[in-house]
């Protein structure tokens, strides 16, 4: 099964629709896990908040995401300065390296202007459902 690292924009953008949401789909159905830091699960829900969403619809992903519901956490991750122009970005790759994922997916600019670093390929969502299927 297949290791990502989503960018906030990934998660949120999945409750509208599109590519996004077939990548949180696989990994609802278990089709890929999903790697965590709590930085960036924090972002996740204060995003969601700020924008509205449905307490009960953040309730439900934060028990997915307490009971690691196909997803794994690292409680420590390297502080790297690989994104100089968003340094907040720095958490994905962070969380990246130390869980050892090859992948992450963003639709971020900073991010995807990135490409790769070391061995993990910073792909969009359309990039990764062409890889994955």
């Amino acid at each position: 099964m297949k290791k990502v690292v989503a960018d906030t924009n990934i998660f949120i953008s999945s409750f509208f629709g599109g590519v996004p949401r077939k990548i949180i789909d696989l990994w609802k159905e278990g089709k890929i896990t999903l790697c965590l830091s709590q930085e960036i699960v924090e972002e996740y829900i204060e995003v969601l908040i700020r924008l509205g969403v449905d307490e009960n619809e953040i309730k439900k992903l934060t028990r997915l995401f307490a009971e690691n519901y196909h997803s794994i956490f690292t409680t420590q991750t390297p502080k790297l300065s690989v994104v100089k122009d968003d340094p907040d970005d720095n958490k994905f790759i962070e969380c990246a390296v130390a869980l050892d994922c090859k992948i992450i997916i963003s639709g971020d600019k900073h991010l995807k202007s990135i490409k790769k670093y070391i061995d993990i390929d910073i792909l969009s969502p359309g990039e990764f459902i062409d890889e994955i299927t």
